[in-house]
């Protein structure tokens, strides 16, 4: 009989491990492990929809779910803690866990090898930030295609979620740089779903149908364009400062459980301001400096400032990031996406 119950649970092992070397676990993973099919349920329905989001959410958040007890969201948070690693472990493990990890090209190589040869990380949040015209939406339109391409082809086989607030794009871009890379137009518009925000309450919301549609599909690809518009005239005036800074905290903080749960490549682009620091703003070397302060500062794990160059070509710099040094790397917009730039 011991025999018996020691194999059973070697299988159910075995099958948690496989599921997650496949990815996150559905929701429903939890009732193998004593949760009830109706709390399971109202966890879905609050929009949890893996056994990570709700290991990854503070205890006081899942509180307020309706019938959520004390004791009921302690014992649900002890079940998704046991099938979900949460502790700690070797760098040696770490860095073979990050060596698996898949960039996506941005079309060109000189960006790709300013950005550690490879392009954008997958498994972290990568914000893009500089003035009108600086090419950062076509960026966003470009990593939307090659996001699908193969990993020997610089992609991540995966599909994108394209969050667009300012009404920026344009799937006619993407047919134009799906032919460059011999892809099925059709096919490659399929493969974006996208959404239009209309104000910082609704763009936080679609976080949660992202979330849902990735555990249906393979997405390797999140893109936010742009990620501060919006709170820009939601909150107005220094009188609003704290509760703006607060609502974008939430919203970064849920990209990156996003990024970690899902294991995706988040892109964030952001504007600028004029520095109003009086005499010092003049002898900085760039005036401007990115929306958000502090709080988007420490999100984003690498931050690409973009500048004008001569004609169509524009600069690219490492602005903060933990492991690349910083650089500079000049890129084209083309009419089929961003490409080296000719000499």
């Amino acid at each position: 009989m011991q025999a018996e119950e020691y194999d059973e649970q070697s299988e159910v092992a075995d099958v948690e491990e496989g599921m997650e070397d496949q990815g996150p676990l559905p929701i429903q993973h939890l009732e193998q492990v004593g949760v009830s099919a109706s709390d399971v349920k109202k966890l879905n329905e609050a929009g949890y929809y893996t056994v990570e989001s709700v290991a990854y959410t503070p205890r006081k958040q899942l509180l307020t779910i309706k019938g959520f007890a004390e004791a009921k969201v302690d014992k649900i948070l002890a079940e998704a803690a046991k099938l979900v690693p949460m502790g700690f472990t070797t760098a040696a493990d770490y860095h073979q866990k990050r060596s698996e990890l898949m960039h996506i090209t941005t079309g060109s190589t000189e960006l790709d090898k300013l950005l550690g040869g490879h392009g954008i990380e997958t498994g972290s949040i990568t914000e893009i930030f500089g003035e009108f015209r600086t090419g950062k939406s076509q960026i966003c339109h470009t990593l939307a295609v090659t996001c699908q391409l193969d990993e020997a082809s610089g992609g991540a086989s995966g599909k994108c979620l394209y969050i667009d607030t300012e009404g920026t794009f344009r799937p006619e871009r993407l047919v134009e740089i799906a032919e460059r890379y011999n892809l099925d137009p059709n096919e490659v518009l399929d493969n974006v779903a996208y959404a239009r925000a209309f104000n910082s309450d609704h763009q936080t919301a679609l976080l949660s149908q992202a979330s849902m549609l990735m555990t249906e599909s393979r997405f390797s690809l999140l893109v936010v364009d742009s990620s501060t518009a919006l709170y820009r005239t939601d909150y107005s005036g220094r009188g609003e400062l704290s509760a703006r800074q607060m609502h974008l905290a939430r919203f970064l903080r849920t990209l990156l459980r996003l990024a970690d749960e899902f294991g995706i490549a988040v892109v964030i682009t952001n504007q600028v301001v004029a520095q109003v620091d009086g005499g010092m703003a003049m002898f900085a070397a760039d005036p401007k400096k990115p929306i958000g302060g502090n709080i988007i500062a420490h999100a984003s794990t690498t931050r690409l400032s973009l500048r004008k160059g001569r004609g169509e070509t524009r600069v690219c710099k490492i602005y903060d990031s933990p492991c690349l040094p910083e650089s500079e790397a000049v890129f084209a917009i083309t009419a089929q996406g961003i490409a080296d730039a000719k000499d």
